[in-house]
Order: C-alpha cells, then sequence, then structure tokens
C-alpha cells in the first residue's frame, strides 16, 4: 500500500508570519517583535521545531506561550507537527528588550505624566471608607475595556487593597530587568501590593514608602499605550492623594459617595482637595443609590437620597467650575456576589441594575477619551462632557 506523502513544504517565512499572530501574554506584542523567537527548523516531513525565548525562567506563562505558539504555526499549509522548545533569554537580551519597551525613554520617567500623553488619568476618591470605591473602579475598568479601550488600574489603597480578587487577576507580575509586567483580567491591566505580600499580611509603611510604591508603579511597570488608566486611591486626602497629583499633576478625579449626608459632606471634603492641587473633578458618582425591591420594583431609599447631588453642587461651588453627577448605582446584590467572586457585574450581568448604570457611567468616560484621542487627530470631539 503506498504511504501518502507530503505535497509541498512549509516556509520559514509562512512559519514566521504565522508567529507574528502570537501575542506574548503580559507584554501583548508579537513575539518576533520582540525577539522571542530563537529559531526555526522544517523537516522535509513539514514538521516544524520552533525555539522561544521566555523574558525570565520561572515566566508564569510559559504553558500559555506554547499553546499558541503551536496553535499558530499548525494552521500553516502543509505543516504536519509542531514542536516547541523554550529557552531563556540572557541578561544581554532582557536589557534589549526593556530598552525597546520603553522606546528610549530615561527609566522612572512616568509615561501618563508627559507632555502630549493620551491616557486618561482618572483618581477615584471618597471621603470614608466603605462607599464601594474599588467595586467602582474595577467595574468601570472592566466596561471600558469591553468598549475596546485599552485600560489599566493601580491598586493605590496600599493599606487596603483589594482589585486583584475583585477583577479575578490573581497572577502575579513578571520581572524583566527593572521593568515589571502586569497581570491582566478581562483585558484589564493590573498591579497591586498585594501582588507582592505573602497571604493576606498586612502593610505597614509610613508615607515616604507609600509614595515610592506609587511612584514604582506608575514608572516601572510596563503599561503599554493606555487609554485609560484608573488609581483606586485610599479614603480620605492623605499622602498617596498628595504623591499622585505630585507625580500626574494631569491625574483627573471621579468622586464617589453614597446617598446618605454624613457620607456626602465627607466626600465633599476630599473632592475639594482638587483646589489646592490643581487637579480637574470630572464628576460625582453616588453608588449604593437605593434599592429596587425584589417584591414591586419600587426604589427603597436605605441610604436616604440626595447625597449625589449635594457633593457635586458643593464642589460645583468649591472650585469654580461645574461638577456634574455621572449616575447613580443602585444596591445590586450581584455586584457584591461579583466583587467576591472575581467577575465584575458588568460583565457576568450587564443587564442588571447596577451593570446598566455602571455601563453608562462608563460610556460617558470612554467618550472623553474618544474626543481626546480625536482631537489629536485634528478632529472634533462629537460632544463636550
Amino acid at each position: 500500500m503506498a504511504t501518502e506523502t507530503q505535497d509541498f513544504t512549509p516556509t520559514e517565512d509562512a512559519v514566521r508570519e504565522a508567529l507574528a499572530t502570537v501575542d506574548d501574554p503580559e507584554i501583548h506584542r508579537p513575539i518576533t517583535d520582540l525577539g522571542m523567537v530563537k529559531s526555526i527548523a522544517i523537516s522535509p516531513d513539514g514538521a516544524v521545531d520552533v525555539g522561544v525565548y521566555l523574558t525570565v525562567s520561572g515566566c508564569p506563562l510559559r504553558d500559555t506561550i506554547t499553546s499558541r505558539v503551536t496553535e499558530a504555526v499548525r494552521r500553516v499549509p502543509g505543516v504536519t507537527g509542531v514542536s516547541v522548545e523554550l529557552d531563556v533569554m540572557s541578561d544581554e537580551q532582557r536589557r534589549e528588550l526593556a530598552a525597546s519597551l520603553r522606546g528610549g525613554k530615561a527609566e522612572r520617567e512616568i509615561p501618563f505624566a508627559q507632555p502630549g500623553s493620551l491616557t486618561r488619568v482618572y483618581c477615584v476618591a471618597s471621603g470614608k471608607g466603605g462607599v464601594g470605591k474599588s467595586s467602582v473602579t474595577v467595574n468601570l475598568a472592566a466596561a471600558l475595556a469591553a468598549q475596546g479601550l485599552k485600560v489599566g488600574v493601580v491598586d493605590a489603597d496600599i493599606y487596603g487593597h483589594s482589585v486583584p480578587r475583585m477583577l479575578g487577576a490573581d497572577g502575579r507580575p513578571t520581572q524583566v530587568e527593572d521593568m515589571i509586567m502586569p497581570p491582566s483580567s478581562f483585558g484589564v491591566k493590573v498591579i497591586s501590593i498585594g501582588m507582592f505580600t505573602p497571604g493576606n499580611s498586612p502593610v505597614v509603611w509610613r508615607g515616604p514608602m507609600l509614595h515610592r510604591a506609587l511612584q514604582q508603579f506608575l514608572a516601572d511597570v510596563y503599561w503599554g499605550d493606555l487609554d485609560v488608566l484608573l488609581l483606586d486611591l485610599p479614603p480620605g486626602t492623605g499622602d498617596i492623594a498628595i504623591s499622585v497629583a505630585q507625580l500626574i499633576p494631569n491625574a483627573e478625579i471621579l468622586v464617589v459617595t453614597t446617598p446618605q449626608q454624613a457620607a456626602a459632606e465627607v466626600a465633599e471634603r476630599a473632592g475639594s482637595i482638587a483646589v489646592q492641587t490643581h487637579q480637574k473633578i470630572v464628576g460625582v458618582i453616588e453608588n449604593m443609590s437605593g434599592m429596587p425591591c425584589p417584591h414591586c420594583d419600587e426604589m427603597v431609599d436605605v441610604f436616604g437620597t440626595g447625597g449625589g447631588k449635594q457633593v457635586a453642587e458643593g464642589l460645583t461651588r468649591t472650585t469654580g467650575a461645574e461638577v456634574p453627577v455621572l449616575g447613580g448605582i443602585p444596591i445590586d446584590i450581584r455586584m457584591r456576589e461579583g466583587g467576591d467572586e472575581g467577575k465584575p457585574v458588568v460583565l457576568s450581568d450587564p443587564d442588571s441594575p447596577a451593570g446598566a448604570a455602571l455601563h453608562k457611567i462608563a460610556s460617558k468616560l470612554g467618550e472623553r477619551q474618544r474626543g481626546l484621542s480625536g482631537m489629536s487627530l485634528g478632529l472634533t470631539p462629537s460632544n463636550k462632557f
């Protein structure tokens, strides 16, 4: 019986073209651009051996890289089998990669603070803890990413870090030379001090160490070309809020409050820091804005009413610029469940009352970013915000 023979042998160019479609799962750029393709060997029978450099020996996503390379090369016509051999970059290769990612810019330069940066930086602030600031941050980030924007989150609440759990980001950062590759979840890059501490250990730091940690998160993490960066600030007007104003003076503020008058008064004080730091307040978000009755669908004002409007009006008077209420988010058990399970409600149940309200706010923020990008191209934004 005659054996079936290979009609033609795939070329190295065809294999390399397929590899160009494989993005590194941490850096999110093609492995061919990053110098990660070590070798390509093609046998006459169509079997392909690919050598791939990992950035570090303990790369947590080595299996992901292997499967992506295998899948891409297997689709090349004429390929009968794929074998992937992993190696590790030398120190010199890592230095070259780090220099390439920086684009020749100086080390410890914060890209978002540079003239011409098109990244919108939002500081999500609150006066009191427990108003759902982190939940709002995580869901806005996921909703913006779902719109197709490139989004990052800095968990700047060093003492009360909770963003990784709420976003389902259980990966660990990878270090390439002095650059940190942040994990991502649902298309959102995220960094948190919780990724560097064992278990549930507390962080016991004073002001200077907090400043250095924030500076490292902004300057040493490889964020790529983000459209939006959200910083989940600790409650109040302490060291971190002041450091952000120094490190990213162009950052804008989103104030989160509840309808409760006591919370609103404290939130107004927190937002007023913008007068001293010369930052723009984008708007106020009222969280826990009533609860739909499960029996009659009427809204139950668990925490009262009017807190968001009170904060917006107070900040308008204080800053001399209009501060709008961006929206109210009702109490929704699915939002709490999503935070505990690492599945933001805007993705797991986008049509729920909380999910729909968060998507509406995210759409307003997305329009602001698209307006900024349009103006950089000499276009006129469709609306002002």
